[in-house]
């Protein structure tokens, strides 16, 4: 069972790299093509993977990943503020 579970994630690791390096634009992508990385992603599942968040993946992308704002109330708009 251990062995199964252990497959499983390696599994989804590397849909995930090669789905996120698919996803990229092409410009902002570091090193190699894109098609070489989703190979690379897809034929090295752990090294690949691996390789692609270190020395493929735009380094803004992971600082900017920021959760959106939250809901403003009414008393913190200052249009309806001005509207009263």
């Amino acid at each position: 069972m251990p062995r199964v579970i252990l497959a499983v994630l390696v599994l989804a690791f590397s849909i995930y790299t090669a789905v996120d390096a698919i996803q990229t634009e092409d410009d902002k992508i570091r090193n190699l093509p894109k098609v070489v990385w989703v190979v690379v992603c897809l034929f090295f599942p752990i090294a690949g993977g691996l390789t692609w968040f270190i020395a493929g993946r735009p380094r803004e992308s992971l600082l900017r990943r920021q959760p959106p704002p939250g809901p403003r109330g009414p008393d913190d708009d200052p249009d309806f503020l001005r509207g009263i």
